[in-house]
């Protein structure tokens, strides 16, 4: 049993996004609350947890923000008295489309909407093409918030391969890095735990990701495997491809003890090099 504000339970949500919007608000609904009735305190949903994957949809389910998507997110918030990270939704803001992840507090209260920085824009010759930018535009701003337990840094799947935006967040203190993502059938096997243990190797800071779940019959299918990592590197909870919920404890002693035995914050030449925000 976890006690204390140096230990607690996050739960990862790998939700089977179908077409149907209002079947995605109302299982994301019901597995938040199984999360929470598991001791859960902070809950991840997937990107794009309320629509497909996809360029073409982005514009067809996009709403504002505060919206239907949000409004039952809010609630579920404060009905379990936890910190949901809200995935990702298309946000529509003045006619420009972002992919957004909003998070909550227990009170229900709209903490922060993280718009994703780095567009989705790659083509590997013969096996996937993929441009965010046909629709999307970027956000600008780094994303933290507070929990009674740790400072959390928000992502959004491309964001994740950028060191620098994980290396800033920790040197603002976070320990724990969420990237809602939704890695494809190239870039998933080859670089979606890779990615995150570098992440979490290289800042000695707890990495969390949720994917989709794998649906073969969609027109972008997500790797799945949604994970935690540990400051160590370590994948201490994983998904398959299903649907599932995967539980991890998050031990911030253990990540103290861990910056202790390889002490490489305090080890970094700030007298040749940098890294951080403008």
């Amino acid at each position: 049993m976890l006690s204390g504000l140096n230990q607690f339970r996050l739960a990862v949500v790998q939700l089977r996004v179908t077409k149907v919007k209002e079947d995605n608000l109302r299982r994301a609904r019901e597995l938040v609350k199984e999360a929470a009735g598991q001791g859960a305190k902070v809950i991840v949903l997937p990107e794009c947890f309320n629509s497909p994957y996809g360029t073409k949809f982005f514009p067809e389910y996009a709403e504002k923000i505060p919206g239907e998507s949000t409004e039952i997110l809010s609630e579920a918030a404060k009905e379990n008295g936890v910190y949901l990270v809200g995935g990702s939704i298309p946000e529509d803001d003045g006619g420009r489309l972002y992919n957004t992840c909003p998070v909550f507090g227990p009170d229900g209260a709209l903490l922060l909407k993280h718009r994703k920085i780095h567009l989705f824009d790659i083509d590997v010759p013969g096996k996937i093409r993929f441009q965010e930018s046909e629709t999307l535009s970027p956000g600008n701003s780094l994303s933290m918030f507070d929990t009674p337990f740790c400072k959390v840094g928000v992502g959004i799947c491309y964001d994740m391969r950028f060191a620098e935006l994980a290396q800033i967040y920790t040197k603002r203190g976070c320990h724990l890095l969420v990237y809602p993502g939704a890695f494809n059938m190239t870039t998933g096997p080859a670089h979606w735990e890779l990615l995150q243990r570098g992440r979490a190797v290289d800042n000695q800071v707890y990495v969390a990701t949720a994917s989709p779940a794998r649906d073969e019959t969609a027109s972008y299918v997500a790797w799945g495997h949604s994970m935690v990592v540990s400051p160590w590197g370590e994948v201490i909870s994983k998904a398959g491809a299903e649907e599932t919920v995967v539980y991890a404890d998050i031990d911030l002693q253990y990540l103290a003890e861990v910056r202790q035995q390889i002490p490489i914050t305090s080890q970094r030449r700030g007298d040749m090099y940098t890294v951080d925000a403008l």
